[in-house]
């Protein structure tokens, strides 16, 4: 009996020292808030210097495409803003203090990354997964489900909510992989690539939800191949080559086939949607 009595004693010591030891949300933002900066960034991976002195920032109410060639950075750049990555230069900021001054509970809270690739050893269902998302929040349960159960609706995985995870195919993980980064309910979204496993509803689906959380106040940086999709529903792009921002602004105004053909090494045609007017962009093909 005293042996049970001490084991509940602990208990509630524990699940106090858990409350109190968790970090306090962070205040609503406004539109135009700059949620993560890179001021001077250079990132060395090895022996290899990969950015050198990049400027750039996500503001709240936007979504911000980085695009480039492969190897131009983009992904390392992503990894930094999320604070993964450590500078050997420069600083950068989340939420207005360098990132360094986080601990990572804090910045659980502040920012949600989803990764190039999602591997799990164990199996997981889907739900399970998204509910991952979840953790650094000391929510009640009915809260949890309700963040898991728009997430899971949004991207389409809520049919497959039971199966394993590995049973999946690639774009459905990636599609499960993004629900769980939405559970997390962060004001800033880090996205590296995910459309890349993705048919052509699911890519218009995501980058569809990115607009709508930069609608709500969020800011979202994602990286993007596919040029087309940047134009059409980024509100900035940052356009890296050679670990440099070659040029850093509105779609229309930064998308021109001089530039996006010196970046590529591949000529390029930028030219207006005939029936909207968006900018549209394409290489250039023989007849």
């Amino acid at each position: 009996m005293r042996f049970l009595v001490r084991e509940r004693s602990s208990l509630v010591r524990e699940k106090s020292f858990l409350v109190r030891g968790r970090p306090k949300p962070p205040p609503p933002v406004s539109p135009g808030d700059v949620l993560a900066e890179a001021d001077g960034l250079h990132v060395r991976l090895g022996v290899r210097e990969v950015l050198h002195g990049v400027d750039v920032t996500a503001r709240a109410g936007e979504v911000l495409a980085l695009v480039g060639p492969n190897g131009a950075g983009k992904s390392t750049l992503l990894g930094a803003l999320a604070a993964d990555l450590r500078p050997s230069a420069g600083v950068v900021r989340v939420h207005g203090r360098p990132a360094t001054q986080w601990s990572a509970p804090e910045l659980a809270l502040r920012r949600a990354v989803l990764p190039q690739s999602a591997a799990l050893s164990f199996p997981f269902a889907v739900e399970e997964v998204v509910r991952m998302g979840r953790a650094p929040w000391a929510s009640a349960p009915e809260d949890d489900d309700a963040a898991v159960a728009q997430a899971m609706a949004a991207t389409e995985v809520t049919e497959f909510a039971a199966r394993p995870f590995s049973a999946l195919s690639g774009g459905e993980r990636a599609r499960v992989a993004l629900a769980r980064v939405l559970a997390q309910r962060a004001p800033l979204l880090l996205l590296d690539e995910p459309t890349a496993a993705l048919d052509l509803r699911h890519q218009e689906l995501v980058l569809r939800m990115c607009r709508d959380r930069a609608r709500a106040g969020d800011a979202v940086v994602v990286v993007l191949h596919d040029l087309g999709l940047a134009a059409a529903y980024a509100h900035r792009v940052a356009i890296l080559r050679a670990g440099r921002v070659a040029a850093d602004g509105p779609p229309s105004a930064v998308f021109t086939g001089d530039l996006l053909s010196d970046v590529y090494r591949q000529p390029v045609e930028v030219f207006p949607h005939p029936r909207t007017g968006a900018v549209l962009v394409t290489p250039e093909r023989d007849a």
